[in-house]
C-alpha cells in the first residue's frame, strides 16, 4: 500500500526554467560568455549545480571551474527566486497528501532548496527533504531514495515518485520505484497528468485511500 510520495522540484513544484535560465546566463555572463543555448538551458534545469557549472563552461578552458564555483556561492539565489513559479495547485495537492501519506523531496538542488522552501512558506508540508549534497551521489543515482526509504523504514513498492525528465525516470528506475510524469507526456513513465489534483485519482492513491479522501481528474495509466 502507498505510504510516501516523493517530489522532484524543478518542473514539478516549481515551473523554475526561466530562474536556472536568467541564474546560469548571469554566471557566464559574469566571465563573458554569451547567453546559454536550449540544449544548456534543459541541462542545467535537470542537473546538479556542479555538473551544471562544469558543462556550461565545457568550452571555455581558459575559465576556471573553482573560479566560477567561488562567485556562485558569494552570489546566492536571492535574486533569482522571483522567477521561480510555484505549480498553482500544489498546495491543494499537498493538503489532500496530509496526513495520509508521508512526503518527501528528492532534489539535484544544492544550498539553494532550503531558501526556496523558506521563501514559498513550503517546509512543514515535508517530512524529509534530500538534496545533492546529502548524500554521496546525485540524481540519477539511487542514494538519496534509499535515503528517504530508510528514514521512513519503507520499501520501494511503498512509495511513488513524481518527476519530469529523464534524470527522474532513471532514479526512480534505480529503486524499482513507480513514477508518475508530470506534464512530461513522452517521458516513460506508469502515469501521466497534467496538474497535481489528478493525482488522487490514479490507482495507487484510490487503492487503500482513506474514507472520506478527494477525488481528482484521473491521469492517463500506460
Amino acid at each position: 500500500m502507498l505510504q510516501l510520495v516523493i517530489f522532484d522540484c524543478d518542473g514539478v513544484m516549481f515551473d523554475s526554467r526561466e530562474a536556472n535560465r536568467a541564474y546560469y546566463d548571469h554566471l557566464r555572463a559574469q566571465f563573458g560568455c554569451p547567453p546559454m543555448d536550449e540544449d544548456e538551458v534543459s541541462y542545467v534545469h535537470s542537473h546538479n549545480v556542479f555538473d551544471s557549472v562544469a558543462y556550461i563552461f565545457r568550452r571555455h578552458p581558459e575559465i576556471r571551474l573553482e573560479t566560477v564555483n567561488g562567485y556562485r556561492t558569494e552570489l546566492g539565489y536571492e535574486p533569482f527566486l522571483r522567477h521561480m513559479i510555484m505549480e498553482p495547485d500544489l498546495l491543494e495537492f499537498l493538503d489532500y497528501l496530509k496526513p495520509r501519506y508521508h512526503t518527501a523531496i528528492s532534489t539535484n538542488r544544492t544550498t539553494t532548496m532550503p531558501r526556496v522552501l523558506e521563501a514559498f512558506q513550503l517546509g512543514p508540508w515535508f517530512d524529509k527533504v534530500v538534496t545533492a549534497l546529502d548524500t554521496p551521489r546525485p540524481k540519477p543515482a539511487p542514494d538519496a531514495l534509499h535515503l528517504i526509504l530508510d528514514h521512513f523504514g519503507l520499501n520501494p513498492d511503498e512509495a511513488i515518485f513524481i518527476g519530469d525528465s529523464e534524470v527522474d525516470r532513471a532514479h526512480a528506475a534505480s529503486v524499482g520505484m513507480e513514477l508518475i510524469a508530470f506534464k512530461n507526456p513522452a517521458l516513460p513513465a506508469g502515469y501521466h497528468v497534467q496538474r497535481f489534483m489528478e493525482i488522487p485519482a490514479l490507482p495507487p492513491f484510490c487503492n487503500g485511500r482513506a474514507v472520506g479522501s478527494a477525488t481528482g481528474q484521473g491521469g492517463i495509466k500506460d
